[in-house]
């Protein structure tokens, strides 16, 4: 004989069952990340050509519109607000995208803008000289990833569906 005794556990609300049955795969999320940040580098690019703009103040607009672009994907494919952990894997895989097409873009500028002297003479000064190259980019990483990490958190609580 089989048991036909009806079960006393509620059934889960359907917005945990999707949180545990998605574990979101977050690199698709990454990827319009990095899309989001040099689509909005090119428009800040073009722009900086006609209005003076700090660089790092492109970067950080950059940032913010490709967090836009990343949460505001992640909501509507999920119907969901990021969780604690997808908001720091974004915010560590986008700020490492960033960093590696900002090494990418520093490489071709290298090697296709540069000529052998003025290799030679960036090369010796930051060699002669290395704390204020060094410092730059420590700042700079920080600042790209403290962007990114409020970027993503207010535009988490901004675009949670009720």
């Amino acid at each position: 004989m089989t048991d036909q005794r009806p079960s006393l556990q509620k059934p889960a609300p359907l917005a945990y069952q999707n949180a545990i049955n998605s574990n979101a795969n977050m690199t698709e999320y990454v990827g319009f990340f990095a899309v989001g940040y040099i689509l909005a580098s090119v428009v800040f690019i073009v722009v900086q050509t006609q209005l003076v703009m700090n660089p790092h103040l492109v970067t950080v607009l950059s940032v913010i519109a490709a967090a836009y672009i990343a949460v505001y994907k992640f909501i509507k494919h999920h119907k969901r607000a990021l969780q604690k952990s997808e908001m720091n894997r974004l915010t560590l895989a986008g700020t490492a995208t960033v960093w590696l097409l900002s090494t990418l873009y520093f490489l071709g500028i290298w090697f296709a803008l540069f000529d052998v002297v003025s290799r030679e003479v960036f090369t010796e000064m930051a060699i002669e000289n290395p704390m204020p190259l060094v410092s730059a980019v420590i700042m700079i990483m920080l600042l790209t990833l403290a962007c990114a990490r409020i970027s993503i958190l207010i535009f988490n609580r901004l675009l949670t569906p009720k």
